[in-house]
């Protein structure tokens, strides 16, 4: 869905999966700087909500995800991943429970996979799933943010800020008493810097949630048993991931992003060296210029100077090897 934010002036739409919101209004770093005042919003409109009720919601659901929610107490967000039986992360959902409802919003473009799924396991549960896209949308308010929100809406409260889950036929209304609207580019440049990782970004079909540092923060090592829980055990007690999310510093020298999939070699090896990793979202950042998250083979030693195709990059370690 087109958000009608894409109307402001300035307004440039963000493209792939993000399409339908701004990738910006104009002003980059402006936006960025806004944000880190605690002040304007991001509009993620684009995203999937969906909703949970029934006596047996959190029950329900603590079956399904990796995180521990049967006893999940209402107003706590929290978030939570569904992974495949071999334990590779297939959904994302970033959640609340209200008292009656969980709230949650997925990644654009997975809501109607993931309703399926959740709609396959519900058995003899009191549970009822619903596609509520198009009459919410999401939208982030930085940390420090003192604008209202509205009664009566589900919000996530993170250390990031909070996620509103605010009625979509309100979203222009509330963004213009409550702006300036900042595009998702800065929204993702913060992601990138707090080392947050994202569902089809830092993701591919064999992603394991300890290779991106999602243990702990999304997934609960002292819960019962789930789909995927025994690679989680077996990595967890037994052995290490294959690989491991690092964050880059990358020469500002060079007028262009690493798109999504570059290459990362060893420096030493040069640009016809052994691939040892790829990159996963590049981003420039008002502060500290252009950087990245990648995902690179556990062995790569955490001091070596990397190269993005022919760009130098210095890491920093988020997972360890």
């Amino acid at each position: 869905m087109k958000s009608p934010l894409l109307s402001l002036p300035g307004a440039v739409p963000a493209e792939g999966v993000d399409e339908g919101v701004a990738a910006h209004y104009g002003d980059l770093f402006r936006e960025q700087r806004t944000l880190a005042d605690g002040t304007g919003l991001v509009d993620l409109s684009h995203r999937g909500v969906i909703t949970v009720t029934g006596d047996d919601r959190l029950a329900w659901l603590h079956l399904l995800l990796t995180q521990h929610v049967s006893d999940l107490p209402a107003g706590q967000a929290t978030e939570a991943l569904i992974l495949s039986a071999h334990g590779h992360i297939e959904h994302a959902l970033y959640l609340v429970d209200d008292g009656t409802t969980v709230w949650a919003h997925v990644e654009p473009g997975t809501r109607e996979e993931l309703i399926a799924y959740l709609e396959s396991m519900k058995f003899f549960y009191r549970v009822e799933v619903a596609d509520r896209t198009e009459e919410f949308a999401v939208v982030h308010l930085p940390a420090g943010s003192i604008a209202p929100v509205p009664g009566g809406v589900a919000v996530l409260e993170t250390p990031y800020g909070r996620d509103v889950f605010l009625p979509r036929a309100d979203l222009e209304t509330y963004a213009a008493q409550n702006g300036p609207a900042i595009g998702l580019l800065a929204y993702e440049a913060f992601r990138v810097e707090n080392h947050r990782p994202r569902l089809g970004f830092e993701t591919d079909h064999r992603t394991i949630p300890h290779e991106l540092g999602w243990i702990g923060t999304a997934v609960h090592l002292q819960k019962g048993c789930y789909r995927g829980q025994e690679t989680v055990a077996r990595v967890q007690n037994l052995g290490k991931p294959p690989r491991r999310l690092v964050f880059l510093h990358l020469d500002g020298s060079d007028v262009h992003l690493p798109p999504h999939g570059a290459p990362v070699r060893l420096a030493s090896d040069g640009v016809e060296g052994r691939k040892l990793g790829f990159v996963t979202t590049s981003v420039r950042h008002h502060e500290l210029g252009p950087i990245a998250l990648a995902l690179v083979k556990r062995n790569v030693p955490v001091d070596a100077d990397l190269i993005v195709d022919s760009t130098a990059a210095a890491q920093e370690t988020v997972v360890e090897p």
